[in-house]
């Protein structure tokens, strides 16, 4: 095991070290019970039976059977003591990383989320933490329980027999040569299958969420056939697994009971010299079965081992990752942001040298309202991450109010900053929730945003009304319905600065007319972007920014840039003819 990553298991177990030790307590006197039992029939078989003296001193059968059921009694109690404590470390352990997890990843930039596809950050936060869990409800509280009572068997067999102890123990090399060989096997198995399973796991996360789009495509036989083709995978790489477990405990079986064939020989045989009771058989035989109880729970709980680390490491790579990280402690809080925009000289890509914005420059005077126009790739949505901080440029500057975007503290720059998206997501949850989005907002804020965003008659026709609980995604709302319930949530979060991403797409006309009147109500003094395609909405605007390539090529107002007769006006007049 890597150093980092023993150091990870260390840092999980830390906070319940108590709980582990009493655990581990507890499964050592489970131990001395379960070694005493043997000890006791051996009594009842050599003291009593084999004399045929039920009675002398205080060992007297009843006294024997009495301590026995005593023995068993406290064993199964201690037992289900020491299962209960021992689960609840799992379950605490599970608790803390995945929110710990959840934490990251709603800490992580943008960048990180491109990168890394939800369906694995699904599977990191189900499938693998529940492989933390079974290391540590399983694994980790017995390893000392196993080792101790091993340990025990072989010293009182050696304190009883030697010859016979060391006659019994010839098959610990065959133990340890044989669950060498299946452990090795069992490893290059278990990659195989964690490999397909988080294949398989992403594929079946990524096709329910974009179940809608399979379908409109009519693409149901393709994921089918894709869908069989991971199943495939899967079940080819878990088949030698099946092999091999199945292949151990038929072999440790087989080992088990060659010892106890070879105890019995010898007795028999008189190999070990002098007579041997049938009791002190009894407890060979019962103390050999024991030990190869441990043994075989410790080479099974090796594949638990190998599958819990990779997970762990799987794990702490992203929780680890600082590098994604976005900064919400520091930074400025500027008394009041009044909405004035700079780009100085700003070039940004996603990747190395293949700029997305080369040498931006713009200036946006507080309560003014601008439209970024260009064709599709042309940088429009880009400069709307970028004000929002999504990523960092790589050259120049982004001014707000005077001050450096970086400098601003995070969380109050994006408080400031409203943004209606083309497909905004509404959560499973009330629609009151949904325009508060778990701010602190009265009732009646709530009400004012619905009337501006011209919602009333939508919300009112539901059964419930704000407090109708919406389905995943909002699945039952069309799309114009879900715009609206987009634009409440900023008129009731009274941002300074609104950018709106084609958000009346998919509107009606009549709804439309109701929201762009509330809009310029509201954004009177306010700062206000429009990333647009429909340009009949742009026309009122104070300043149009034409984009082309990364690059500004036009700047002015409608009536301006139409006169200009360049790339906008052609557009225009392209747009106007369209709809005549």
């Amino acid at each position: 095991m890597k150093n980092n990553t023993w150091n990870r298991i260390k840092k999980m177990v830390w906070p319940y070290r108590k709980t582990v030790v009493l655990v581990t307590i507890i499964a050592i006197l489970i131990d001395i019970i379960a070694l005493a039992k043997p000890y006791l029939i051996r009594l009842v078989i050599s003291e009593c039976l084999d004399k045929n003296v039920y009675g002398k001193g205080i060992v007297t059968v009843t006294t024997i059977s009495f301590t026995y059921i005593v023995f068993v009694i406290l064993e199964n109690i201690l037992d289900y003591f020491n299962r209960k404590k021992s689960y609840s470390i799992g379950e605490n352990i599970i608790f803390d990383l995945r929110n710990k997890l959840f934490k990251y990843m709603e800490k992580a930039n943008v960048k990180f989320h491109d990168k890394v596809p939800s369906g694995k950050l699904f599977v990191r936060i189900m499938s693998d933490t529940e492989d933390v869990y079974t290391l540590f409800s399983d694994v980790v509280t017995t390893f000392a329980k196993d080792i101790f009572i091993l340990i025990g068997i072989i010293t009182i067999m050696i304190y009883i027999s030697f010859k016979l102890a060391m006659l019994s123990l010839i098959v610990i090399p065959l133990i340890i040569i044989s669950s060498y060989i299946l452990t090795k096997l069992l490893n290059k198995a278990f990659t195989n299958v964690k490999n397909a399973r988080t294949k398989l796991n992403t594929f079946f996360a990524e096709s329910i969420y974009g179940v809608k789009l399979i379908k409109v495509f009519n693409r149901q036989k393709e994921k089918q056939e894709e869908c069989e083709k991971n199943t495939t995978e899967f079940l080819e790489a878990i088949k030698p697994m099946g092999y091999l477990q199945g292949l151990l405990p038929a072999t440790m079986s087989l080992i088990e009971n060659l010892g106890i064939s070879i105890i019995i020989w010898a007795v028999v045989s008189k190999v070990v010299g002098a007579e041997i009771d049938v009791g002190i058989v009894y407890m060979f035989t019962t103390y050999l079965k024991n030990m190869f109880d441990p043994i075989n729970r410790m080479i099974e709980n090796v594949e638990i081992v190998e599958e819990a680390v990779t997970s762990i490491d799987k794990i702490y790579e992203i929780i680890e990752d600082e590098d994604c990280l976005e900064n919400f402690e520091t930074g400025k809080c500027l008394d009041k942001i009044k909405g004035k925009i700079e780009f100085k000289n700003v070039w940004f890509a996603y990747e190395k040298d293949n700029w997305i914005l080369k040498d931006v420059s713009f200036t946006i005077e507080p309560g003014q309202s601008i439209a970024l126009v260009g064709k599709t790739g042309s940088g429009k949505n880009t400069i709307q991450n970028l004000i929002n901080r999504f990523y960092t440029i790589q050259q120049g500057e982004i001014i707000i109010d005077g001050v450096n975007i970086y400098d601003i503290n995070l969380e109050y720059l994006r408080k400031n900053i409203g943004t209606i998206l083309q497909d905004p997501f509404i959560y499973a949850k009330s629609i009151k929730d949904n325009i508060k989005l778990f701010n602190e907002i009265d009732d009646e804020t709530i009400k004012e945003a619905v009337e501006l965003s011209s919602a009333t008659n939508f919300i009112n026709s539901l059964d419930n009304g704000l407090d109708e609980i919406a389905k995943e995604r909002g699945n039952t709302f069309s799309a114009g319905q879900k715009q609206l319930l987009a634009f409440a949530r900023i008129f009731a979060l009274d941002p300074s600065i609104f950018i709106l991403d084609e958000a009346t797409a998919n509107i009606d006309t009549t709804t439309e007319e109701l929201i762009q009147k509330s809009v310029d109500k509201l954004s009177k003094n306010k700062t206000s972007i429009f990333i647009a395609h429909r340009l009949a909405t742009i026309v009122n605007v104070d300043k149009i920014i034409v984009l082309s390539n990364g690059e500004i090529i036009e700047q002015g107002n409608h009536e301006q840039l139409v006169k200009s007769g360049g790339y906008y006006s052609s557009l225009y007049s392209a747009y106007y003819n369209s709809l005549v």
